[in-house]
């Protein structure tokens, strides 16, 4: 009888152990965005965006499908909505209303659906998956971040001029397409424009006629503890308006990792993914 009851309590430990870890599948699209399929205020199915450089949620004027159960104040703010994704439930979700967001997509929902556990972004198999502690973390590198007002920071490694190792800060930014994108500030104390290879630029103009010159340039190399990428595409501002305050680990990067972050947003581990070695992504 001991026995039998042991062997049940080892079964039950093991079973509970199972449940201390939840899915999120999600779609990855052209543009290397993140879409979760969701079902807010048990009536608006909508296909929203990750992003990573926020909290809670937001609405795009331009979505496909009906927001119609979400009600925003006369300051576009809505609170205390339900998002469902499958059998996983978040109460007291807050919505912004009229921010675009990336193409194929209604809105954005942000690391509120993680809050204060660990978490991984695991690009082979499509889905994140939620911790009560972390995972083994066999073959994963340490990555120092910084949790900076609901943003991840890392720092990299950049070669400009075969030189000497140039840091810099880089916010995470899964609703950029591209890979890196500097901060003018960054930009400008490098000489991006003159010690790179520029491949592109645009220039646009705001209302007052002030210009913002997009350009493309290529990396020599770029450096993310071990690994390293070789020529690899940037992206820069120049011109009159310096809008361009913080750098952008954007997506084509971060696809290129498995990531798991630890409950007190202090560490990431991350490893290669199936997207490691593929081109990079071109900004039209």
């Amino acid at each position: 009888m001991l026995k039998k009851t042991g062997f049940l309590l080892l079964f039950s430990a093991g079973f509970f152990g199972l449940k201390a870890q939840q899915t999120i599948p999600f779609r990855v699209t052209k543009n290397n965005n993140i879409i979760i399929k969701t079902l807010v205020n048990k009536k608006d199915s909508l296909d929203l965006m990750f992003q990573i450089a926020m909290k809670e949620g937001a609405i795009s004027p331009q979505r496909q499908r009906k927001a119609d159960h979400i009600i925003f104040n006369n300051e576009e703010m809505s609170e205390h909505n339900t998002v469902d994704i499958g059998k996983m439930s978040w109460k007291n979700i807050s919505f912004t209303d009229n921010q675009l967001t990336g193409l194929e997509a209604d809105g954005k929902i942000g690391t509120v659906l993680f809050e204060g556990k660990p978490f991984k972004i695991d690009y082979d198999n499509n889905q994140f998956t939620v911790y009560d502690k972390l995972p083994d973390l066999k073959g994963y590198q340490p990555i120092s971040i910084v949790w900076k007002q609901e943003v991840f920071h890392l720092v990299a490694d950049n070669i400009i001029d075969g030189k000497k190792q140039q840091e810099e800060y880089f916010a995470l930014q899964s609703g950029y397409s591209g890979g890196i994108l500097y901060s003018n500030d960054f930009a400008e104390g490098k000489e991006l424009d003159k010690k790179l290879k520029v491949t592109g630029e645009k220039t646009l103009k705001n209302s007052q006629g002030q210009s913002v010159i997009t350009k493309q340039g290529i990396l020599p190399f770029f450096k993310l503890g071990d690994f390293v990428f070789k020529n690899m595409p940037v992206g820069f501002f120049s011109g009159e308006l310096k809008t361009q305050h913080i750098s952008y680990f954007g997506a084509d990067m971060m696809r290129r990792f498995i990531w798991i972050f630890d409950a007190d947003r202090k560490m990431a581990y991350i490893k290669p993914s199936k997207y490691y070695a593929e081109p990079y992504y071109k900004i039209n």
